[in-house]
């Protein structure tokens, strides 16, 4: 998607919304929404300040737009992992992909939902709870995937979905400030494994 944009002395040119998306998104990732200046932001889109809330609104507006985008494009794979046969499969699936793109380097290190959430202060807490409920989300998709498989005997009957749920999950947030701190992928991957060796019923 293209739109024309004015330049100071009224000259319009072709502005491309997507590319444009995908540098915020990358500085988003990189800094978190405190640390993004508005600085640094236009001068990696090419915009001046008026043109940037004309063409997305406010910082904060910007900001939920390229997290849509993150959401939607790069960690996608979280909600294609519950399709997978077995519980065992789910979180086999969830851990390893989770550490091949925690650390590719076509992108910054780490996830960009569980960094923000965890460097944003009181000044950007609507953008932290904005995060958190991204968070709980796919802790509530683990959960209910897991509850169909005990449902299904592919789970012990004493397994509680949403421990398990907040169990991957916690191991996901802590494979990202892994991979942040530059953890290589076949570091988390043993991670993974070893993780994946108690899991209930170790079912395959």
């Amino acid at each position: 998607m293209t739109t024309e944009l004015k330049k100071s002395r009224g000259r319009p040119r072709v502005f491309d919304m997507d590319e444009a998306l995908d540098k915020a998104l990358k500085i988003f990732w990189e800094r978190g929404y405190e640390g993004a200046s508005l600085a640094e932001l236009t001068e990696t889109l090419g915009i001046n300040k008026p043109s940037l809330y004309a063409a997305f609104g406010n910082k904060e507006e910007l900001f939920h737009k390229a997290l849509l985008k993150y959401a939607t494009g790069p960690v996608a794979f979280v909600k294609d992992v519950i399709n997978e046969p077995t519980a065992y499969k789910v979180a086999e699936a969830f851990l390893v992909k989770a550490a091949e793109f925690l650390t590719d380097p076509q992108h910054p290190k780490g996830c960009m939902i569980v960094q923000g959430a965890l460097s944003s202060g009181e000044s950007a807490e609507l953008i932290r709870d904005v995060l958190i409920k991204y968070r709980v989300s796919y802790e509530n998709l683990l959960a209910e995937r897991f509850a169909k498989a005990k449902v299904d005997g592919d789970l012990p009957d004493d397994t509680s979905p949403k421990n398990l749920a907040k169990y991957l999950a916690t191991l996901h947030q802590g494979m990202s400030v892994q991979a942040t701190s530059g953890a290589a992928k076949d570091e988390l991957l043993e991670v993974a494994k070893l993780a994946l060796k108690i899991w209930p019923g170790n079912n395959q």
